[in-house]
């Protein structure tokens, strides 16, 4: 029988020889998993960071480099589009009292039929795997080769008929009018859903990164709190266990972790910034300007055709009031009604161009937008009093003059919001690409200073 002898009260029983102390064996453990904590909550930081940037970038890739750009040159597509027709009823309403002008409008012609196959590319490429934006593609592809040889049979038979500057014989006109149906028609309207659809691409990531990257700089916020309590929290244990003061290692952590914290949050606060820039100040002024122009190239066809086919006269000159009201909308219900408010010098109006005009350059393209309806009502003036020659020559040369400066105003507004485009664009890429310039050091820094901080007291139990 073993006989077991109880120590006396509160004295502690001696633990076996060889077995370590509690306290002893508790503390390297407790180290290891309060490290393991920190170290997890830093990649935690470094996971947010990496996954906010990652996002914003994305945003700029496709909004300033990929589908943006591309929006915007198939918006070209319809003035490319408008701008044929308006060369051919040029071409037609000349005659041959100006050849050397004839052939420059043919010559443009063909240039604008070449910038319309180049949109037409790009809008195939821009189109991916969606069906039904590929069949809108084909569609303006086989109408445009529909319009092409109605067009070329058009100019064959006016150069054959040999006519003086006016409207040329009927055979032409009604060949023209088949042309120019199909243009206004389908393929115009066709180009214009065009754009619409593809700007989904560039809307739909905007609408996503405008989310995402905040709940992402959120949770980098988070991240990053966490990471700083835990260094703290580490910091402050060892200093008590080992009754010393905190380690300059694991300090320079804390530092290390602060400075990549506010870098990512200002970081990712400034893309999120130059994403907002690049889309509202940039591609949504730049896609409306050039909507505009096309608009605006569309209506001085209109002027041309309203000459060339007297019997739809009354038909262009409603369209062309229809157009002006689309670019700049002012109540009227004619168009002397229209063009005599636009000549007071109206300052709030609505349209395409009610939140582009602001500024210098926008006052000065409202002034040439002002003296090309002055232009055109002295131009309908000649022609409703039977100056059809006189007519003829305003519109080839003052009205043409006017509208002229009325475009190179809007190209300029336009050249004004893509270089905003490209600033933001670029901006925003280049504090990204700083940002990652920092992190590989900043984890390889914060990986050798908590071994640093740690490795130490570890090394005191062994």
């Amino acid at each position: 029988m073993t006989i077991v002898q109880a120590g006396r009260p509160g004295q502690a029983v001696p633990a076996p020889p060889g077995t370590p102390a509690p306290a002893r064996r508790s503390v390297p453990g407790r180290i290891r998993v309060i490290s393991g904590i920190t170290v997890a909550s830093l990649a935690l930081l470094f996971a947010a960071l990496a996954a906010g940037s990652t996002s914003a970038r994305d945003g700029l890739t496709v909004i300033g480099r990929d589908a943006g750009p591309q929006v915007v040159a198939t918006a070209g597509l319809y003035l490319g589009l408008s701008d044929m027709d308006a060369q051919v009823a040029d071409a037609l309403l000349m005659g041959k009292e100006y050849g050397p002008q004839r052939q420059a409008a043919i010559a443009q012609y063909e240039r604008r039929r070449s910038e319309a196959n180049q949109a037409l590319l790009k809008a195939f490429e821009l189109s991916g795997d969606n069906p039904a934006e590929r069949q809108t593609v084909q569609s303006v592809l086989d109408g445009l080769g529909r319009y092409e040889r109605l067009a070329g049979q058009a100019l064959l038979l006016d150069t054959q008929a040999d006519h003086p500057a006016g409207p040329p014989p009927q055979k032409v006109v009604e060949v023209y009018r088949q042309a120019t149906d199909l243009m206004r028609l389908v393929l115009l309207p066709q180009a214009y859903n065009l754009t619409l659809e593809s700007g989904t691409i560039v809307r739909r990531t905007y609408d996503e990164k405008s989310v995402m990257v905040p709940t992402v700089r959120f949770a980098v916020i988070v991240a990053g709190l966490l990471a700083l309590s835990c260094l703290i929290w580490l910091q402050v244990f060892l200093a008590r266990r080992f009754r010393r003061v905190f380690g300059p290692a694991l300090l320079a952590a804390t530092v290390v972790t602060i400075v990549a914290l506010v870098a990512g949050v200002n970081v990712l606060g400034r893309d999120l910034q130059e994403l907002r820039t690049a889309k509202a100040d940039g591609f949504d002024s730049v896609l409306t300007l050039a909507r505009a122009r096309a608009i605006s190239n569309s209506l001085h066809g209109d002027q041309s055709r309203f000459l060339l086919d007297k019997g739809r006269a009354d038909t262009y000159e409603h369209t062309f009031l229809d157009k002006s009201q689309s670019v700049i909308y002012l109540e009227a219900g004619n168009l002397d009604g229209y063009q005599a408010k636009v000549a007071q010098g109206a300052k709030h109006f609505l349209g395409l161009l009610g939140t582009e005009l602001g500024g210098s350059d926008g006052e000065r393209a409202l002034d040439a937008y002002t003296r090309f309806q002055d232009a055109d009502a002295k131009f309908r003036a000649l022609a409703a009093s039977g100056q059809a020659s006189e007519a003829v020559s305003a519109r080839l040369g003052t009205v043409r003059e006017s509208f002229d400066a009325y475009d190179k105003a809007l190209l300029k507004l336009a050249e004004q919001h893509e270089a905003v485009f490209k600033r933001a664009t670029d901006a925003g890429e280049s504090a990204l690409d700083n940002l990652w310039r920092l992190l590989p050091f900043a984890i390889g820094g914060l990986g050798l200073l908590v071994i640093a901080g740690v490795w130490p007291r570890l090394k005191e139990y062994r």
